[in-house]
């Protein structure tokens, strides 16, 4: 009998999972008892925003319909809620508000920032004790908007900026940063102080980088970047690559042979997500997942054609 593709990469999926985890079950349950009990820290499903956000559950590689009509799905700490953003508006209609938060449990979609004509808002992040949603207006402001009442304060502005990422610790936002004197680069902002530091700027001539995250301890942020880019190859396209939070000990983190965007770790800290495409895939039209290690080790794909076109993976905590 023949299998497709797509058949052929779910169980590819599930395999590597078992691989690696030694669990056919997938990773919900990939933490040692001793280790759950400590923590209490489980793994529930990713997320994947594309015209609305879709479930992938632990061990499975199907993907459910979770928000309509939305963008750039991000869970809460707890894994209870999911930020989101309006994903499109027709006029006589009812005007969606421009950040919205998902009730999991209740399955009810609560208001929290009203949309402004012509304002566009970008990549939301929640702070690390779930209490404010700190996301882009306009992309040249940052601004922090507090979960129970939907009061704003700007946490900085004035330059370009995309897909903020806020430390576990909560000290720090890691963003991409254009300067308008020095160009291109990666930066950090001390809460506390609104001190903000460069961290990352091109080390190659063209290079492209984006998509900052902190690593679970906050001490290093994980990006993607074209530095070793083969020309031609869109599976290439993009690396993942680490560097200190005061900008030292820049380093590879994996070999260059798929795309990645979009990187995220799992509740627990022991594992990294990203969107990529496999060499298997025909075209390279993105809508899969690839998995691995927190150590940037053994890794392994779940496919997901059904969303291709996806912009942004998120994994949240189980309920």
């Amino acid at each position: 009998m023949n299998l497709n593709r797509r058949t052929m990469l779910r169980g590819a999926a599930l395999a590597g999972a078992a691989a690696v985890t030694g669990l056919a079950g997938g990773l919900t349950r990939a933490l040692p008892a001793s280790a759950a009990d400590t923590t209490g820290v489980v793994n529930g499903p990713w997320l994947v925003s594309t015209y609305g956000v879709f479930t992938v559950e632990p061990g499975r590689t199907t993907p459910r319909l979770l928000i309509d009509n939305c963008r750039d799905g991000v869970a809460s700490p707890d894994g209870r809620y999911v930020a989101v953003l309006s994903g499109g508006w027709r006029p006589g209609e009812p005007r969606p508000a421009a950040l919205s938060v998902f009730d999991r449990v209740t399955g009810q979609l609560r208001p929290l920032l009203a949309a402004e004509d012509g304002v566009h808002w970008e990549w939301p992040v929640w702070s690390p004790d779930g209490t404010e949603i700190a996301l882009l207006r306009e992309r040249d402001t940052l601004l922090a908007v507090d979960v129970a009442t939907g009061g704003t304060r700007i946490l900085v502005q004035g330059h370009t900026m995309s897909k903020p990422h806020w430390s576990r610790d909560g000290s720090m936002i890691t963003m991409w940063w254009y300067s308008r004197s020095e160009g291109p680069q990666l930066r950090t902002l001390t809460l506390a102080t609104g001190k903000l530091r460069r961290i990352y700027s091109p080390g190659v001539e063209g290079e492209y980088f984006s998509d900052p995250v902190f690593m679970p301890n906050s001490e290093r942020v994980v990006f993607s970047t074209s530095r070793w880019a083969v020309a031609g190859d869109p599976y290439t396209a993009q690396s993942l690559a680490s560097v200190r939070i005061d900008g030292t000990g820049f380093k590879r983190l994996t070999d260059g042979q798929w795309m990645y965007s979009s990187p995220v770790f799992s509740p627990d800290g022991r594992y990294c997500a990203a969107m990529s495409v496999p060499r298997t895939n025909e075209y390279p039209d993105g809508g899969n997942i690839i998995v691995t290690t927190s150590g940037f080790g053994d890794s392994w794909w779940i496919p997901g054609d059904e969303y291709d076109d996806s912009s942004r993976i998120d994994w949240a905590r189980a309920l």
